[in-house]
């Protein structure tokens, strides 16, 4: 799996758990809807780390906890 499609999964899996929608999310982290449909959707495929912070607050989980995940550590290195 890559990156976008770990981070994408994360936020969709961190929405359920915490039962709020992306209208919702979008509120609580003070990211536009469409930025995070664009996310969502594959239009935005390398989100910023301010809007991943943001996103993180109004998911309430600290940007460590959203990448510390057997995923992200088991992601294959970039560059080889």
């Amino acid at each position: 799996m890559d990156m976008y499609t770990l981070v994408k999964s994360r936020i969709l899996c961190l929405c359920e758990e915490k039962k709020i929608t992306i209208n919702r999310l979008a509120t609580q982290s003070g990211v536009a809807p469409s930025t995070i449909k664009n996310i969502l959707y594959g239009k935005s495929r390398n989100p910023g780390i301010v809007t991943l912070k943001m996103l993180c607050d109004g998911l309430d989980v600290s940007i460590i906890e959203f990448f510390d995940t057997e995923e992200f550590n088991n992601l294959e290195q970039e560059i080889k």
